[in-house]
């Protein structure tokens, strides 16, 4: 690796769009995808990966703070960004300035957004949010026409998008998701009723959209498995998608050590006979989970290497025994493939008693990214870079 690089991921930009078409190939031409880049695009690259999505086929862009879409924004990306968490009022003239879409829930940010919007002569797309089962932000149901209400008297403000969001859509058991969308169907009809029409209705994530073709509406948010990473642990992807992020490092350090050597803090491994490991610098400051003491493994050679003892901050050891010929600066695949051997963030996760979300948005700003196109690097993001 040139530049002193150690650590890095490889993000691979075809695998994203090739994900992004096949959701859009899934839903048809009527269907807008929003393609969710939140967390830095799930820890692959926000900037990178919202051109590739938006190159095949996505239409709109959805990330959770305001500051994630100004980063777009600033990279020059024009497409529409949903903010879809909550932002304060005196966030509304950062919405303005940086033509972005809100999610409501609050009158005093709608009341803001209206009077800055009125004050600069535009007028400002919104959605709101109903919260159809996450008790976590939206309008309640009951809550929502009245609300829609007072939001389309007041000036520079037009009600675009209505959405809600599913919490057990990789259950296999859809009882739950499917309750959730009639109460949010209900709440559309409601709304018609009262004379408010709603542009864009959305509803479903990766999973949802997969599954449940009755969850699409006119537009959907995939999110993880854009990134290729499996949106359930209960059933399989029902369409190929391809994994996109790949975490590597490089041998540092090879040595024999002797019987009764203990590896890293505390001792938890204690070579039992001479044993032959390598050095590897990556630890939990670049966001490789220290549960995976003693646990997990990587890939040097093409070849399974265990780890011994605790992850550091910086830097773990692993056993080369089995491997012959490792040397220093052989390439080390932390999540991704190599030869005939593959780690996938799905494995990690379970080893790490979490998800394959936390997998990828854990890795850390020093870890750098190195975009490929076409199997060469096409951008890279550096930190201390400008």
């Amino acid at each position: 690796m040139q530049d002193g690089i150690v650590t890095w991921a490889e993000i691979d930009l075809d695998a994203i769009a090739n994900n992004v078409a096949a959701f859009k190939r899934h839903v048809g031409s009527r269907v807008e995808v929003f393609a969710v880049v939140k967390a830095n695009a799930y820890g692959h690259g926000a900037v990178q990966v919202s051109r590739a999505a938006l190159s095949a086929g996505a239409s709109r862009l959805a990330v959770h703070r305001a500051i994630e879409g100004v980063e777009l924004r600033k990279a020059g990306l024009s497409a529409p960004v949903l903010v879809m968490g909550y932002t304060p009022p005196e966030g509304a003239e950062q919405m303005i300035r940086w033509q972005l879409t809100p999610s409501l829930m609050t009158l005093e940010f709608a009341q803001a957004l209206s009077g800055r919007a009125a004050a600069a002569g535009v007028t400002v797309p919104v959605h709101v949010k109903v919260d159809t089962g996450m008790s976590r932000y939206g309008l309640m149901p009951e809550e929502t026409v009245e609300f829609m209400t007072a939001l389309r008297r007041l000036p520079g403000v037009q009600i675009e998008g209505l959405f809600t969001h599913f919490a057990t859509a990789d259950s296999a058991d859809a009882t739950f998701v499917l309750r959730q969308l009639a109460i949010f169907n209900d709440v559309r009809a409601a709304l018609s009723e009262n004379g408010i029409q709603i542009p864009i209705a959305h509803a479903a994530n990766s999973a949802a959209t997969m599954r449940l073709p009755e969850t699409h509406l006119n537009a959907i948010r995939p999110g993880i498995a854009i990134y290729g990473l499996h949106p359930s642990d209960q059933w399989p992807p029902v369409f190929e998608i391809r994994p996109a992020l790949a975490l590597k490092s490089l041998v540092c350090r090879v040595r024999d050590i002797p019987a009764g050597a203990g590896v890293s803090y505390g001792r938890t491994f204690v070579a039992e006979k001479k044993t032959r490991v390598a050095l590897v610098p990556v630890g939990y400051g670049d966001g490789y989970h220290r549960i995976l003491s003693n646990r997990g493994s990587v890939l040097i050679r093409g070849q399974r290497a265990p780890i011994l003892g605790r992850v550091c901050m910086d830097q773990f050891v692993v056993d080369v025994s089995a491997i012959p010929g490792v040397q220093q600066e052989d390439e080390v695949v932390l999540v991704g493939a190599q030869g005939n051997e593959a780690i996938r963030a799905e494995e990690v996760a379970s080893l790490a008693g979490t998800i394959n979300y936390e997998v990828t948005t854990s890795i850390l700003p020093r870890v750098a990214r190195l975009f490929l196109k076409g199997g060469r690097i096409a951008a890279r993001t550096v930190l201390g870079e400008d």
